[in-house]
């Protein structure tokens, strides 16, 4: 039986390397019969969290109405969250770190959202693959801090230009990793 998946984007390039690595995950997601979501963070607006806690009390996951709005029910009725971003300046772009921000909303508003699968699909300019770190490390912080089990990652470096990560075993990787749902 096919799991349902929210794919949650960083890129604002749509034709970028980690926006490859989706198209390439999302296809054979599918192609096993999962049910796919996908959101382009970086092109909805969703602001950061402010911690104002009235979470849920107006009926929506979060008072202040913008885009996450939509994506917190998709979340909340996901079996496996899948974010897939480039690094920026070493660290999680901020079109996605607002969303992942805010998933604290779900918390305050005593949602379960434990147990739920996620994987991580990343790219960087440099060829240091520790440069991932700043988007690896807090994104698996945050799957064990929910409880969410990490089935996978896909950390590709030294890509920049659009099409470079056709250089790479990249988009195969992203791929693969729909065998592990």
């Amino acid at each position: 039986m096919g799991k349902k998946i929210v794919v949650m984007t960083g890129s604002p390039r749509k034709n970028g390397n980690s926006f490859a690595m989706t198209d390439a995950f999302i296809q054979a997601a599918e192609a096993k019969g999962h049910t796919v979501k996908r959101f382009d963070t970086a092109m909805m607006k969703v602001g950061g969290c402010r911690a104002c806690e009235t979470c849920f009390q107006t009926g929506k996951p979060c008072s202040f109405d913008d885009d996450f709005n939509t994506i917190a029910p998709a979340i909340l009725e996901a079996d496996v969250l899948v974010f897939t971003m480039p690094v920026y300046w070493y660290s999680i772009p901020a079109q996605i770190k607002a969303v992942i921000d805010r998933i604290y909303s779900l918390v305050v508003g005593g949602k379960d959202i434990a147990g739920k699968e996620c994987a991580l699909i990343a790219c960087c300019e440099e060829e240091d693959r520790t440069v991932l770190d700043g988007v690896r490390i807090p994104l698996e912080r945050t799957a064990a801090l929910n409880k969410w089990k990490m089935i996978g990652e896909v950390l590709i470096p030294g890509v920049l230009k659009a099409g470079d990560i056709d250089k790479t075993d990249g988009c195969r990787q992203a791929a693969e990793l729909a065998d592990k749902i």
